[in-house]
């Protein structure tokens, strides 16, 4: 450990809980560690200040605190909080940490949080409610808040506020400092928070605890600069910043020798790859195009923002081999006047254009999108748009979300104008579509020997398997335990809206088998 990191151990700060009927601004207990949301001052920032750490180790004297403990954390949101749980685990099991399935039996709770969207707040502060009982059974036990709402003032606030039986919160940018805040957190009889509002460094050789040994998600950047006006992530994940290509391609490497078959690249903008890096000329296309030389069967990406969606990266994703043809490229809305509100910097006819390229150079790609209803000042025509875009398109499958203000967001400012009933009348009607263009981009694998990467029982049949193809279509068929972590032909007999049944007739030969 460095001397700086060695510095910035002492910016823990402990808080006395609370009083519940207190209305008091608890800020200030953490206003020298954290900002809140502020998009002036957020477009001000300084690249220079990222920092690249590689000699990450936990401190002898931490060792062995979890001897004799056990740990469970529970997950929301997307796969990069489901990374960020892996490198918990890695840390604690370094601890000496044992970990649980069962609640009940943990002595130490992390929730790792997700703030994209109020519900999932929600459930969240839910979670944090019905902890207070299994707390009071067990007064020893560790309670603790991370991720992504844990950057959020007025969530730290509530906590402080009416939550006094959560022993500790920190942020994103933290992770590292996990054994640091566990050892203040036994020490101290108050609330142990920290939240940095800086930028975040990159840290090398974290230690990693990946569930299951078929498929891994490998981080290849952190942070978002693009500022969508609904979006909260630019605030709680800090700017964009690589990882060093060598470093990504060592890991890769090393899951290629450990036998895994499949991983995911991942970022909150994952094509902005490499746009941080001053020294060398070094893109997503560029990362790919290496990557796909590594002896492992098959490589996805995600989350793809069309703005950085180049041709460097159409031309390398065109040579397939291990590289998937399925692309999720989300849209958000089929509406020029909308993407301008939402801040996406592109139009409705770029969006179009680059698909037509993308399906130029790969005929047979499957695309995938995200989109937002009830944004807004969204009129019935401009939702319109989006249904007509959504079959110009021809996506083959979509997630669908309500708008959710975000606090400290441009767009929570706007007036909310959209009525409840219309937005689930949109979702409604959107949904329809969206099933109707799965079904039928499904109904095109009936009769055809598919390549299906088996990861396991089904969770509705033991005696069923499944998996997916190339194009992220989930398979389920009879077939011998012993497929399991495979790649296998499987010919398919039945599809469905969101999956396909098939048989299995043989192990797939080589890489890329149309699926």
């Amino acid at each position: 450990m460095n001397e700086k990191q060695r510095l910035e151990q002492q910016r823990v700060k402990s808080v006395e809980p609370a009083d519940k009927k207190s209305e008091k601004d608890y800020s200030k207990y953490f206003q020298s560690v954290y900002i809140p949301p502020n998009l002036k001052e957020a477009r001000k920032r300084s690249r220079a200040a990222v920092q690249y750490y590689k000699d990450f180790q936990i401190d002898e004297d931490l060792k062995g605190m979890g001897e004799g403990l056990k740990f469970y954390i529970r997950t929301y949101g997307c796969q990069m909080n489901e990374h960020d749980t892996e490198v918990m685990a890695g840390i604690f099991m370094q601890l000496g940490y044992k970990p649980t399935d069962m609640v009940e039996d943990a002595d130490v709770i992390l929730l790792n949080t997700c703030a994209i969207r109020e519900n999932a707040e929600n459930k969240v502060f839910g979670e944090i409610g019905h902890l207070k009982h299994l707390k009071t059974e067990k007064p020893d036990m560790l309670i603790g808040v991370c991720g992504c709402m844990s950057q959020e003032e007025s969530v730290v606030n509530k906590i402080l506020q009416k939550h006094p039986h959560v022993d500790m919160i920190f942020g994103t940018h933290n992770i590292h400092r996990l054994p640091q805040i566990l050892k203040e957190a036994y020490m101290s009889k108050a609330m142990v928070v920290e939240v940095w509002s800086k930028e975040g460094d990159v840290i090398e050789n974290l230690p990693k605890v990946r569930k299951g040994n078929i498929k891994a998600w490998v981080n290849i950047m952190y942070g978002c600069d693009k500022f969508c006006t609904y979006c909260i992530v630019p605030y709680t994940r800090g700017k964009e910043r690589s990882r060093r290509p060598e470093d990504i391609i060592q890991e890769v490497r090393e899951l290629a020798a450990q036998g895994y078959k499949e991983i995911t690249l991942l970022g909150q903008n994952v094509n902005a790859y490499g746009k941080d890096f001053e020294d060398i000329e070094y893109g997503l296309g560029d990362l790919m195009d290496d990557l796909r030389k590594i002896d492992i069967p098959r490589i996805r990406f995600t989350t793809s923002h069309p703005r950085d969606f180049d041709d460097r990266l159409i031309e390398v994703l065109a040579k397939k081999g291990n590289l998937m043809e399925h692309i999720h490229l989300p849209v958000q809305s089929g509406s020029s006047e909308i993407l301008k509100i939402m801040g996406r910097k592109y139009t409705r006819e770029q969006y179009l254009e680059l698909v037509r390229k993308i399906k130029a150079a790969i005929p047979d790609v499957s695309l995938s999108t995200d989109i937002i209803v009830g944004f807004p000042n969204e009129t019935e025509e401009q939702f319109e748009e989006t249904l007509s875009l959504y079959k110009e398109v021809g996506f083959e499958t979509a997630y669908t979300f309500i708008y959710s203000p975000r606090e400290g967001t441009p767009a929570a400012k706007m007036k909310d104008n959209i009525p409840v009933e219309v937005k689930k009348e949109r979702l409604q009607r959107l949904n329809e579509v969206v099933n109707a263009y799965s079904k039928a981009a499904m109904e095109k694998y009936e009769g055809q020997t598919v390549e299906v990467l088996v990861e396991g029982e089904s969770k509705n049949n033991p005696d069923i398997l499944a998996g997916y193809t190339r194009k992220n279509k989930l398979v389920n068929f009879k077939g011998p335990k012993s497929a399991i972590g495979k790649l296998v032909k499987v010919k398919i007999t039945k599809a469905k809206t969101w999956s396909l049944d098939g048989e299995m007739v043989g192990a797939a030969d080589a890489v890329g088998v149309e699926a």
